[in-house]
Parts: structure tokens; C-alpha cells; sequence
């Protein structure tokens, strides 16, 4: 039977190789990824050792006024230390040359004195004084600086300008993940970041033949306890690779996503090749019932094809898994951040995974056609024609049953679930998974009346477009097997095209609805605070009507961290659209405060209740009482108290961390003259705050698009399986319509026009399973989300019709070239 076996993969090779190029692409994806991350993990373990390659010991402090000159010097004079380097960094935000800030997506925006040991020099020279520094390579690349420049840049406070004076090379990995490096001379640092003759760190060098464990422990012995820790080289390499692998881990997602996409619609081209085979060959399997093979050995038979196509899908995708390994750090390098470069990493895992993923999903795809093979009687062999199977009864009782229960769940979450948590998403993913299946399933018993239906615009065709109907027609199963990787693949597309388009317009509502002023200038976070007295300066902007303060912090409120605002209550109600549903924004004042509809649902209180509060760096709670209750705004955040409350025991006592502007006529660029263009500083308008708010759509774009290729590719590669497949079958047939007077164009317009029949079922069975989950979903969000409504992207899903409709055209141009030049003597011989 292995032998049998090998003769078949052999015999229908150029079948089997649409099924090949199918489960490859999974597998390429698939042990790619898991290549590149070995990849990626190696050469950041490797580039951190290399920062730290002469470090043995790194000494950190708990608190200041630890890591001084006096304590550099004992460490100096512990045996085994062969050298003591002084280290003060922090962080510095730089403005580019343009004048806008350079902000990074990943990885730090490095601070630090310049050590020569460690910043190589490829430009210019080293930092001397105050008013002087150097950056790497990449940072001066990307803020169009040169050597001369002067540089704006802020650390945690006032603007500051200095002189570029030399470009240096770096491997650290917080900076080459698409962070920044600029450094100062060793004085400067130390005021910047700790204190005159203060150190943030201390690193230590081994002498020849000591051990990093062995002087960490003798380091530790003359430290203060409790209020410093020495940590060996290698530690602090493998918490750095740990940290930059962290910020770099999302670039796996994605691939692993289309993986999974690829492997599951492709398993539904497996499943209809094998079908097909089973179909063609039935009455040779039948011959090798009747001479003595018993089921068992047909049920293997087939399985061994089965693990000869998964072998041969998993070397083949395995081999272009190493080209995507090798490509990927380029593509995601795009957008500033640099992966380390190393050598590809081949290990036991990704070539592991390549053969459980090829071999796996290939056999338990043919299982099912190797059973009914297994069922083919003796007498089949007696038989000059096997009739196609329609969908059974069983069948389409099983796909209703399917169907009423994943719709069933989805509209029961929409009409009693109001907020979208982590079971109900659950449930909702469920209810999908059971009506795409249900689809699948029922898609056999639905072929008939839906391919009627859109017979008739193929009707318009003449005998071509009705002849193609028919084919479609034939046989329900292979029509509906060839449709279900598009209804797939159309089925999510159209759903997280509904769900993004939805959410992108309820965040631009948010966005909009919750601001009552024209521009906000932020610190993006609660640590950095602007000069209270920028408000004034602010204010004084052409064009400016009125300017007002808000101080952010983060409070634990009912149990919970939550984000504050501090407000003017007096003025609050011009800058923000507050909707209060309960009290008012005028009734703010000491020891009150106001909660969005979430923060009070979650902590169970009302207007006039009493909440425990402890505000930002305070050590004991206090009680509150709840001025009112608005609706969520993201602009107030979770919570609204008075200014100086919270001020007062916020991370920077007095400051402020967003001005709201009120104005017509000014521009952006002026308000940030007015705060000395300080780089830490963001400074937006309506338009570029509600395109913040819905920046991760695009995220969900991407990932739309790339599912609508995959989707696309094995789509196309299964209609041309499928018709090959039928213009052998009907190869006499062909012969005799030619014979009767149909020409070539025309025998090629039959062929396109059933695989358009075919694409349009499998996209309208998809966009209805889409666009019905995408309401149901859409249904949570709207509990969780305030303006949340269904939005069809109309747009998008003519898009995506379109694109099926042309992916069924493309995939049948070479079977219906095949089959047009088939001449009518010829045709009827070999049928």
C-alpha cells in the first residue's frame, strides 16, 4: 500500500501541488517567525554582552546621596577591581532639526556622560563642557543634525539648547530598538541626573583571573545595607536583551496570525483535493477492495499520500520561512528602530514546528476523505459513472443546528451583555467560530438556491453563463469545499472591517464630543510636569482666547488606579464637554469629586456617596465625596477634582500636565514658541488629537489586508485545483460542445464564469457570517464604548468583492486555456 501510495503522489503530482504551495505558506509563516525570534533573542543577548563585556560588577542605589565620589574610591580599593567607571545617565528628549520633537516608537530615549570605553567616536569629539554634547548615529540621522548644530532638548524641566560636537557609534540595544543617545560631559550628567559628585551608577572591572560572582560578593560587603546593590555584568546583559525583547515582541504577532489564518483555510483546500482524489479514484479503490485490501490499509493508503504532501509542504515552507527570517528585520526596521543584526538561528523549534505543522494539519485534513474512501464497496468498481453528492440531510440538520446556536449566543451577548470584558469577548469569539462553522457546514445544502440566484446575472452571458451555472451546480460539495476558503477569508476580512471602521468613527466622535477646547498641549505622562507659568505666556498667543490648567495624576479610587484630572471648576465646563448625569462640575471643590459613569458603576457609588480616595504620592486614603457622575470622556479621564487637590499630592507638586487652549486663528506652531519649544512637550489640535485616538485602526487595516491576501492566494489556488479537476471530468463533454458548434472564447467564458459563480457564493456566505459577528461584537463595544454605532464600510467591502470576484477570474484562466484547446475529436477520444 505505500507503494500504491507513492505511485498516486506521483501520478497526480501537479494536482497535489496547489495543495503543497497552500500548507507551505502556513509553515513559511509559521517557522519564520519562530526562526526570527530565535534570530532576534540571540542577537540581543549578544549585543547586550557586548555592552556589558568588560562590566563584572554594576553598583546601583536605592535612594540618593549613596553613589558618591567617596564610595567610587572604597570600591577602588576592594581587591580584584581592576578599574572604577563613574556612571550618571537619565533620559533627554531632542527637538529635530525641523524643530519638531523626536519622538521614538520603541526603545529609550537614552541620556548619559560620555565614556570613551563605550561611545566609540565616528564624528567630531567628545563633550567638554556644559552646553555641549554628542548623539548617535541614528539619532543624528534621523533629526537631520550635523556637527555645529544647535540642538534644543529638555530632560525633566526647562528647555535647553547646546552645540552638536560629536556623532558616536553604539550597540545598545535600548537605542538600536529605536531609542535615542545623547551625551554630556561627565559634570553635566551629574547635575542633570543626580547631584555634583553623585553617580546614578558605578560600574566596576574584573581583574584578570576574578570571577563576576565572586567580587559581587565582596563589592556587596562594603556597600550601605539596605540602600545599595551590586548586580554582575552578565545580569544586568541578560535584564537588558530581556528588556529590549520585550519591547520588540509585537513584531511576532502579526506573522504568527497569518500563520494560523493561512494553516486553517488552507486545511479546507487539503480537505477538497483529497475529496476530489477520492472521487476520481473511487473505482480503483474499489479494485483494491475486491482483490483483498481491507479498510484499514485504504484508510493508511491515503494517510501516506497524506504525510508525503505534509513533508513535502514542510520543506518547502520551511525554506521560505528562512527567506521571510532573513527579510523581516529589514521590513520592520522601517520605522526608525534597528533589530541586532546576527546571524539566522535554526534550531530544534522552528524545524519542529515545520514538520508538526506541515505533516499535521496535511493528515488530519485528509482523515476525513481517507474514512469515506474507506467506505467505497467492491461492487463501485462495476460501476461506469460515480454521481456527486448534494448535501444530506444529516448534514443540513447539523448546519442549522450550528447556526441557531452561534446566533443564538451572539444575540443574547448583544441584548444582555453592556460591556465588553474578557468572558464576553469569549463568548462572542465562540458565537463566531460556531456560525463560520455552521456556514461551512449548511454551505453544500445553500449552494443550490444562492448560485440559482446569482445565476441570473450569469444567465445575461447567453448558453455560456447558463452552462457555467450548471457546472457550479453539478456537484454542491466540491462547490461548496472550493467556496469555503473565500467565505473564510471574506467572513473576517468584513468582519474587522466593520469592527475598525465602527470604532476609528466612535473615537473621532469621543474625541471630539468630550473637547470643548481647539488645542491641548500635554506631557503624555504623569511624572513630567509644564511651568504653571506657561498658562500665561500661553495666553498672551495671538489668536488665543483663553488658556486653562490641568494637572494630571493617578489616584487609587474604590479599590482601583485611576487617571485624574484637575481642573478649574469654574471654567471646566468651557474646555470640557462634560455630560454629567448626576450633579455638576460646579459642586467640585475640597474633598469632592466627580467620577465618569465606568469609575462609579465599578465602585458602586452615586452622586452625594462617600469613596475612598488616596490621591497620587500620599500615603493614607481620604474620603471623598462624588460631586456628580458624567459620561465617559476621555478627555476628563476616569475622574475630576479641583486643581489644587490634586496638585498638592500629584508626582510634581505644583505643576501642570496639559494646558487646554480655547482660539481661532493661531496654529500649533506658535503655541509651542510660547513653551520654548520643549521637546517633552506635545502640542496638537482637534484633528491631529482624534487621528492619536484612532491610531490603533490602522494597526487593524494592516492586519485586515494581509488576512485578505492570504485568503486570496490559497482561494486562488483551490479554484484552479477545482477546475482542473472538472475539466478533466468533463473533458468529453467539452469535446462535444465544440463539436457543436461553441468556439474557443467561448469554452474559456464558460470556465471563467463558474469560477465567478463559485468566488460569489463563498464571498456573499462570508460577508453575511462577517458582517453579523461584527454586529454582534459591535453590540459589547457599544456597552463599553460611549458613540459606539455600526458603521459599514462600504467602501471596503466593495473592495472586497471585487477582489473576490477577480481572484475567481484570475484562478481560471490556465483551466480554461486547457480546456479551450482541447479539440472536439480529441476531447471525445480521451473521454
Amino acid at each position: 500500500m505505500l507503494t500504491t501510495a507513492l505511485r498516486n503522489v506521483l501520478a497526480h503530482k501537479a494536482r497535489l501541488l496547489m495543495t503543497v504551495l497552500a500548507v507551505c505558506l502556513g509553515v513559511a509563516f509559521a517557522s519564520g517567525t519562530l526562526v526570527f525570534a530565535d534570530s532576534t533573542a540571540a542577537a540581543q543577548r549578544a549585543a547586550a554582552t557586548r555592552n556589558f563585556a568588560d562590566v563584572a560588577v554594576s553598583v546601583t542605589a536605592n535612594e540618593p546621596d549613596v553613589l558618591t565620589d567617596g564610595l567610587a574610591r572604597r570600591l577602588a580599593g576592594v581587591p580584584g577591581v581592576a578599574a572604577v567607571r563613574p556612571t550618571a545617565d537619565g533620559s533627554a528628549t531632542l527637538n529635530a532639526a525641523d524643530g519638531t520633537p523626536l519622538r521614538v516608537k520603541r526603545g529609550t530615549n537614552l541620556a548619559a556622560g560620555y565614556e570613551s570605553g563605550r561611545h566609540p567616536l565616528a564624528e567630531g569629539r567628545a563633550p567638554a563642557a556644559e552646553g555641549e554634547i554628542a548623539v548617535d548615529r541614528d539619532t543624528a540621522a534621523a533629526g537631520g543634525y550635523h556637527l555645529g548644530d544647535q540642538v534644543t532638548l529638555a530632560t525633566d524641566g526647562p528647555v535647553m539648547t547646546a552645540r552638536l560636537v560629536g556623532i558616536v557609534a553604539t550597540a545598545d540595544t535600548r537605542v538600536t530598538a529605536g531609542g535615542t543617545l545623547t551625551l554630556f560631559d561627565r559634570a553635566t550628567a551629574q547635575k542633570l541626573f543626580a547631584a555634583p559628585g553623585e553617580y546614578t551608577g558605578i560600574d566596576l572591572v574584573a581583574a584578570p583571573g576574578v570571577g563576576q560572582y565572586e567580587l559581587a560578593q565582596r563589592v556587596a560587603a562594603v556597600l550601605p545595607a539596605d540602600r545599595a546593590q551590586a548586580t554582575t555584568g552578565q545580569a544586568q546583559a541578560q535584564q537588558q536583551a530581556l528588556y529590549v525583547r520585550t519591547l520588540t515582541r509585537g513584531y511576532q504577532k502579526m506573522p504568527m496570525v497569518f500563520a494560523g489564518v493561512s494553516l486553517f483555510i488552507g486545511s479546507f483546500l487539503v480537505v477538497n483535493t483529497f475529496t476530489m482524489l477520492v472521487s476520481r479514484r473511487g473505482r480503483e479503490i474499489a479494485l483494491l477492495r475486491a482483490v483483498g485490501a481491507t479498510r484499514r490499509q485504504v484508510v493508511r493508503s491515503l494517510l501516506a499520500e497524506a504525510v508525503l504532501v505534509g513533508l513535502a509542504a514542510s520543506a518547502v515552507g520551511f525554506a521560505l520561512g528562512l527567506g521571510i527570517a532573513t527579510v523581516l528585520p529589514g521590513l520592520l526596521s522601517t520605522d526608525g528602530s534597528r533589530l541586532p543584526e546576527g546571524p539566522l538561528v535554526i534550531g530544534a523549534r522552528p524545524v519542529a514546528a515545520a514538520l508538526f505543522v506541515g505533516v499535521g494539519v496535511t493528515v488530519l485534513a485528509a482523515w476525513l476523505p481517507s474514512r469515506r474512501a474507506a467506505r467505497i464497496a467492491p461492487v463501485e468498481a462495476l460501476r461506469a459513472v460515480s454521481r456527486p453528492a448534494g448535501g444530506s440531510r444529516l448534514r443540513a440538520a447539523a448546519g442549522t443546528a450550528l447556526l441557531l446556536l452561534g446566533a443564538g449566543l451572539l444575540v443574547s451577548l448583544s441584548a444582555s451583555a453592556k460591556d465588553a470584558s474578557e468572558e464576553n469577548l469569549r463568548s462572542a469569539m465562540l458565537g463566531c467560530g460556531t456560525l463560520v462553522v455552521a456556514l461551512l457546514v449548511l454551505a453544500p445544502s445553500l449552494a443550490v438556491p444562492v448560485i440559482r440566484l446569482a445565476g441570473r446575472l450569469t444567465g445575461r452571458f447567453g448558453m455560456t453563463g447558463r452552462l457555467a451555472r450548471e457546472n457550479a451546480l453539478r456537484d454542491p460539495r466540491r462547490t461548496a469545499a472550493t467556496a469555503a476558503t473565500l467565505l473564510i477569508s471574506t467572513a473576517l476580512v468584513s468582519g474587522l472591517a466593520t469592527i475598525g471602521d465602527s470604532t476609528g468613527r466612535a473615537l473621532d466622535r469621543q474625541a471630539a464630543a468630550g473637547l470643548g477646547a481647539d488645542y491641548v498641549i500635554s506631557t503624555g505622562n504623569t511624572m513630567t510636569g509644564i511651568d504653571p507659568a506657561a498658562v500665561g505666556r500661553v495666553s498672551g498667543v495671538s489668536g488665543v482666547r483663553e488658556a486653562s490648567a490641568v494637572a494630571d495624576s493617578t489616584a487609587v479610587v474604590g479599590g482601583r488606579v485611576r487617571e485624574v484630572s484637575g481642573v478649574d471648576p469654574a471654567a471646566v465646563s468651557r474646555f470640557m464637554k462634560l455630560d454629567f448625569v448626576s450633579g455638576s462640575a460646579e459642586d467640585l471643590g475640597p474633598g469632592r469629586i466627580a467620577l465618569s459613569v465606568s469609575t462609579a458603576r465599578e465602585s458602586g457609588v452615586d452622586a452625594g456617596g462617600r469613596i475612598e480616595v488616596r490621591m497620587g504620592r500620599s500615603k493614607e486614603p481620604v474620603m471623598y465625596t462624588v460631586a456628580g457622575v458624567y459620561r465617559d470622556n476621555p478627555t476628563a479621564r476616569d475622574a475630576v477634582g479641583a486643581r489644587d487637590g490634586v496638585q498638592r499630592d500629584s508626582y510634581k507638586p505644583g505643576s501642570v500636565q496639559r494646558i487646554l487652549v480655547r482660539g481661532e486663528g493661531t496654529s500649533t506652531a506658535a503655541l509651542r514658541t510660547a513653551v520654548g519649544d520643549n521637546p517633552l512637550l506635545k502640542v496638537q489640535d482637534r484633528a491631529q488629537l482624534v487621528r492619536e485616538a484612532a491610531g490603533t485602526v490602522g494597526e487593524l487595516l494592516t492586519l485586515m489586508y494581509g488576512l485578505l491576501g492570504i485568503g486570496a492566494v490559497i482561494s486562488a489556488l483551490g479554484i484552479v485545483n477545482t477546475l482542473a479537476v472538472s475539466v478533466t471530468e468533463r473533458t468529453r463533454e467539452i469535446g462535444m460542445l465544440r463539436a457543436l458548434g461553441m468556439d474557443r472564447p467561448g469554452i474559456r467564458r464558460m470556465i471563467r464564469l463558474e469560477a465567478v459563480t463559485v468566488a460569489a457564493f463563498g464571498t456573499l456566505l462570508g460577508l453575511a457570517g462577517g458582517l453579523f459577528g461584527a454586529w454582534a461584537v459591535g453590540a459589547l463595544a457599544g456597552g463599553a464604548m460611549d458613540g459606539y454605532a455600526l458603521a459599514l464600510p462600504w467602501g471596503t467591502l466593495a473592495l472586497v468583492c471585487l477582489a473576490s470576484l477577480a481572484i475567481g477570474a484570475l484562478a481560471a484562466a490556465l483551466p480554461a486555456r486547457r480546456a479551450a484547446a482541447l479539440g472536439p475529436l480529441e476531447a471525445v477520444a480521451q473521454g
